[in-house]
């Protein structure tokens, strides 16, 4: 068996088709929406990031910062699982904290979002009886692989459909557990679900409901609580799921519900059982900014002004983009090659940080960038930005808006 040619090949083939990841090497500058870019010769420059998940700057918030140091006398690590010497007075405070700010009764601590999802998922699928779980098209691959794991049945209902689910809820043996599974805010087109519509469904149906709001926490709602707190139906989710690893600045993972559904999950998930907790200082970080965005509504409304601005200056430069509701702003290209190429040059000759995001991320022919702004971009980012992307598309002669039909999944 000839593994090394068996691994070559694999490998030639993402390079050929244009998906093979290369990784850009910074090096943060705190305060800033900038980084320090450090070239494989050795050489550095300032350059602008505009893919960051960081969306509010929480960071390198000064309160954040200060928890950090206060906590580092706790040393670096956690010390082991939570079962064994990992929970500490932090882990609780954090976890109550977390089912405070979406109105439920308690919270659980994951290493990241993505084990959060998985975790959870596996659990309920195996655990509820017959269980069927119905799954939004465009859903997370943390949900799908939790959903694939726990054996469940899986019914793929069309992306923010209601009218799609309440068919296949209908069509169901009303004697199986249920639950439907959809996010917030998607990652990829931007777009936001109609959560009362989908809650509606799944509750005639007496069907668990399962939201995903890992780019929602923080920027929406009241408190920054999330879509669903700013829709008013905390009360009709079984289980919300954030992150703390893209609006609250830190890492790691959690959901929130019910007493009995989170202890189900804590005392069944392999993901939460057998992994190390989280570091104390990444913990009090996470608290820290919690705290702040309860209290502040100053870095969402910056982020918003500046993302209406952004969005609509690349609308009016002819580049395509797909009309969304949230922060995100997708700039499709439609082809992996000319998105890496494009991004090069972006980088090379303007400064200006962006990730080409392909398959299996989004659908063949829907490449794009996926444009981040923060309170922290400056005009002077904003100029550079634009620019840059204009003589991109000309150099590159690029499709206009309107010249590429886009389809996509996150």
């Amino acid at each position: 068996m000839d593994y090394s040619g068996i691994v070559d090949d694999a490998i030639e083939r993402l390079k050929t088709e244009g998906r093979y990841r290369s990784f850009a090497e910074i090096e943060r500058i705190p305060g800033t929406a900038s980084a320090m870019l450090h070239a494989p010769d050795g050489t550095t420059r300032t350059v602008a990031v505009w893919c960051s998940n960081d969306y509010l700057g929480m960071a390198a918030n000064a309160a954040v910062i200060e928890a950090v140091t206060e906590a580092s006398a706790y040393g670096a690590g956690s010390g082991g699982t939570r079962n064994i010497s990992g929970t500490t007075v932090m882990h609780v405070a954090l976890e109550r904290e977390l089912a405070d700010w979406h109105r439920k009764e308690a919270g659980l601590l994951f290493s990241s979002g993505w084990v959060a999802n998985f975790t959870s998922f596996a659990v309920l699928g195996s655990i509820l009886p017959e269980c069927v779980i119905y799954s939004d098209a465009n859903n997370h691959n943390s949900m799908i692989e939790g959903m694939r794991r726990s054996g469940a049945t899986v019914r793929v209902f069309r992306h923010n459909d209601a009218a799609h689910l309440e068919q296949l809820l209908r069509d169901e043996d009303p004697s199986r557990a249920r639950v439907v599974a959809f996010e917030s805010v998607y990652s990829m087109d931007g777009d936001i679900a109609p959560i009362a519509e989908l809650a509606d469904v799944a509750k005639r149906y007496n069907a668990l409901t399962f939201v995903d709001e890992v780019h929602a926490v923080g920027m929406y709602g009241p408190e920054g609580a999330g879509v669903v707190a700013r829709e008013g139906l905390e009360g009709e989710i079984d289980i919300v799921q954030g992150t703390l690893g893209k609006a609250v600045g830190a890492m790691g993972g959690y959901i929130t519900g019910s007493a009995r559904l989170i202890d189900l999950i804590r005392s069944y998930g392999t993901g939460f059982i057998f992994t190390t907790s989280l570091a104390p200082v990444v913990v009090a970080a996470a608290h820290a900014s919690i705290r702040h965005l309860r209290t502040s509504d100053v870095e969402r409304i910056a982020l918003h002004s500046r993302v209406a601005e952004v969005h609509g200056l690349i609308d009016a430069a002819g580049i395509p983009t797909l009309d969304t509701d949230s922060h995100l702003i997708p700039v499709i290209l439609g082809d992996p090659l000319r998105c890496r190429e494009a991004a090069k040059l972006l980088l090379d000759h303007h400064g200006v940080y962006v990730q080409p995001i392909d398959y299996p991320t989004v659908e063949r022919g829907t490449e794009r960038f996926r444009i981040t702004t923060s309170p922290l971009h400056t005009d002077a980012d904003v100029q550079a930005l634009i620019a840059g992307l204009a003589d991109v598309w000309e150099r590159l002669e690029l499709p206009r808006q309107g010249e590429l039909p886009v389809a996509s999944r996150s």
